[in-house]
């Protein structure tokens, strides 16, 4: 228990440092209510941390899932509008812990009920602005095509505008692994859940809620599938060299793309196109690093030893420098 509270203050401390260096810049321009978004970021990833823990079995896991939450593409985003909505996005895993928390093989029914709280928050939060004349986001906000740029890399499409979905760049690799694990695990309820909020996300303006607000929730358990695959990763073996080697030939595919677009937005006319490529160029370098990471492992799988904690140290240093500079470009571009 008190390994927990220290660990969970370890985290707290590290995200709220994090969140500090990241809007300092802008203090001198904050209005009063916009310090409430460093507030938000701390908060969602704590939030993010404390439901993971059902789920991830170190520390790593646990503590990626909450800082890809809290410093993601989605969160950071959200600074480009209204606090109130950084707000919501950060009570999103915190209303999902009680389902999370619930004891299982327990009243089942009621657990799913509990899951649809966060769904109920965004209805009650879209349906008060509105009654009020509040409008956090501009009506008619949705997912476009072209935001789904943001799958590819997440530096250009905010280079367009805060509307940000997807995730950094070596989170996907574990992101892959995850999700295999959440199939093989036939955890179709978290599935079902994740369906919803992404199919809600495109679907359109439904009850006064900006469509894109749904993939909060999607955001979440996302997350948190990341840091399941993270500790997957760590805990590989010979037999599983196939699933890193399919994540090392994933991210070497995203480089070569993301560097060839990078190619063409440079030879654009009168150089319109440099903030483009540069975004796609700092991609390129990312899915690059998430490759040798994943060979590094791959190797590793082969000696047969597990060497779990070597692992995690090595996919928490790719992923943190992942964060690092992601988060600072996307506030950058977003602030």
């Amino acid at each position: 228990m008190i390994k927990s509270i220290i660990r969970l203050l370890a985290g707290a401390i590290l995200y709220g440092g994090f969140a500090v260096y990241l809007y300092q810049p802008y203090f001198g321009s904050f209005e009063r209510f916009q310090y409430v978004l460093v507030v938000s970021a701390v908060g969602g990833g704590v939030g993010c941390y404390l439901l993971s823990r059902r789920w991830t079995k170190s520390f790593f896991g646990s503590f990626f899932a909450g800082a890809i939450y809290g410093f993601g593409p989605f969160m950071l985003g959200l600074s480009g509008y209204h606090p109130a909505v950084s707000v919501l996005a950060a009570s999103i895993p915190w209303l999902f812990l009680p389902a999370g928390l619930w004891p299982r093989g327990k009243l089942r029914a009621l657990r799913a009920v509990l899951s649809l709280l966060p769904f109920a928050a965004v209805i009650v939060f879209f349906q008060a602005a509105e009654h009020f004349r509040f409008y956090p986001v501009p009506k008619g906000t949705a997912i476009g095509t072209i935001d789904l740029l943001g799958l590819l890399s997440a530096l250009v499409a905010a280079k367009r505008g805060p509307v940000l979905i997807g995730f950094y760049h070596i989170p996907i690799a574990a992101l892959i692994i995850g999700i295999a694990m959440l199939i093989k695990a036939r955890r179709l309820g978290t599935i079902a859940i994740i369906a919803a909020s992404i199919a809600a996300s495109f679907y359109g303006q439904v009850l006064s809620v900006s469509p894109f607000m749904w993939f909060s929730i999607a955001a979440v358990c996302l997350s948190i599938v990341i840091g399941v695959g993270i500790d997957g990763l760590a805990l590989t073996g010979a037999a599983d060299r196939k699933w890193i080697l399919a994540a090392e030939i994933i991210m070497l595919s995203l480089a070569i793309v993301t560097l060839l677009m990078a190619s063409k937005y440079f030879q654009t006319f009168l150089g319109l196109g440099a903030g483009y490529a540069r975004g796609f160029v700092e991609s390129g370098k990312m899915y690059i690093l998430g490759a040798a990471a994943m060979g590094i492992l791959f190797f590793m799988a082969r000696t047969q030893k597990q060497l779990t904690f070597v692992k995690l140290i090595l996919l928490s240093c790719a992923v943190g420098v992942d964060i690092f500079i992601c988060a600072q470009y996307v506030i950058d571009c977003v602030m």
